[in-house]
């Protein structure tokens, strides 16, 4: 194995060694995928300010994300079938994490339990929630999380209604997989990823197991999801999770200043912004287009996070430069877990630390708390809408 001294060199690997439909199932979007990419060209638009001549000497990566002490800001999203990029992968990811000093996040749709990563782990997690017509499974999920101590919980609100993914169609997606000739073949040259799974119990959605009994598949989540995702859900639901949680509460999905504040109306403590990877509107605009405006909006009574498109501690440095409090990462993660397990999750921070480390420095700065828009180039990086217009100084 070369050496990996990136995340792509991560993703080339993964895709490599995960089964192509769990591999497609993360890097994919909606529709035609526009969004997809553009997360990640928006991000290499925004250009530095390089300094010379500067002390950069006893820098300083460390910040605070939801009053928690995190080693620099970022966190692992929540991503759902974490668990069949590599057996045990929510498990996996956790202890790197944990190992690291960043949040992890586990979501609704994971393999392993909220139980099989609590006893995996000896600080608390983040948990995300998915909210169903059955209101008494959203209580249970709830409640469980708080009993084994999660410390946040993270509410989707962009997921009411599932985008359509052709990948996912197209390759048969199920959960285990079916015993195809094609599954055959492709599992055939895939021998790590099938000695781990067969080395595991957790094949199926850990959270769901009890719940939802016929949920082991595409097809019958997707029934599953066609009637038990609400449609319907609304702030004043938010309300109501909130009481009954009585935590910190983040809302993911946000990317109109107008919901951005009846998020914050509604008790969130904090807003992601965030497209959901460009896996759900095709079309939309990149998540870090959207930031000024929320960033405008709730800046000054919350606290603002965005995901999508982040592939290097170079795109961290930029969304906190632009004024994000922390910077949520789900495939780069999601490749080196597929790569190389729990090695290859630690691995992927630890890139992403040195590049923001170094970045930050050759920006002439020591702490990432100063980093803000006078290390980006002006005309290079998006504004607030009714600022669009205005010299910015910097």
């Amino acid at each position: 194995m070369s050496t990996i001294t990136c995340i792509e060199d991560l993703r080339r690997l993964a895709k490599r060694r995960v089964p192509r439909m769990f591999y497609d199932y993360a890097d994919s979007g909606a529709w035609t995928e526009s969004t997809y990419r553009a997360n990640q060209t928006a991000f290499e638009a925004i250009k530095f300010r390089q300094r010379v001549m500067v002390d950069m000497d006893d820098r300083r990566l460390a910040t605070e994300m939801l009053g928690q002490q995190v080693s620099m800001p970022v966190a692992l999203a929540p991503t759902g079938l974490t668990g069949m990029q590599h057996a045990d992968g929510e498990i996996l990811a956790a202890r790197a994490a944990e190992k690291a000093g960043v949040p992890f996040t586990l979501s609704t749709m994971s393999i392993c339990s909220i139980e099989d990563v609590a006893e995996a782990v000896s600080k608390p997690f983040w948990f995300q929630l998915y909210v169903m017509r059955d209101r008494d499974f959203v209580i249970d999920l709830i409640d469980r999380a708080k009993a084994v101590g999660c410390s946040a919980l993270v509410l989707t609100a962009d997921l009411q209604i599932l985008g359509q993914r052709h990948k996912d169609l197209k390759n048969g997606l199920t959960v285990p997989p079916n015993l195809t000739p094609a599954t055959l073949l492709d599992l055939a040259t895939k021998w790590r990823w099938c000695f781990a799974m067969a080395r595991t119990k957790r094949r199926t959605f850990g959270n769901i197991a009890g719940h939802v009994k016929d949920a082991t598949d595409l097809s019958s989540l997707s029934k599953w999801t066609a009637s038990q995702f609400d449609p319907s859900l609304s702030w004043d639901d938010v309300k109501w999770i909130k009481a009954r949680w009585n935590g910190p509460l983040i809302i993911k999905g946000v990317m109109e200043p107008e919901d951005a504040e009846r998020a914050v109306d509604a008790g969130a403590d904090a807003v992601i912004v965030s497209n959901h990877g460009g896996r759900q509107l095709d079309g939309a605009c990149a998540s870090i287009e959207a930031l000024p405006d929320v960033l405008q909006a709730v800046g000054s009574r919350t606290e603002v996070y965005v995901d999508g498109g982040v592939r290097s501690g170079q795109d961290v440095l930029r969304a906190v430069a632009l004024g994000a409090r922390g910077v949520f990462i789900g495939r780069p993660f999601l490749y080196g877990l597929g790569a190389l397990g729990e090695e290859g999750v630690s691995r992927c921070i630890e890139i992403i630390r040195n590049e923001l480390d170094i970045s930050l420095a050759l920006c002439g700065l020591r702490d990432i708390a100063d980093a803000d828009l006078r290390i980006l180039k002006p005309g290079s990086y998006p504004l607030p809408a009714e600022k669009l217009d205005d010299e910015v100084s910097v």
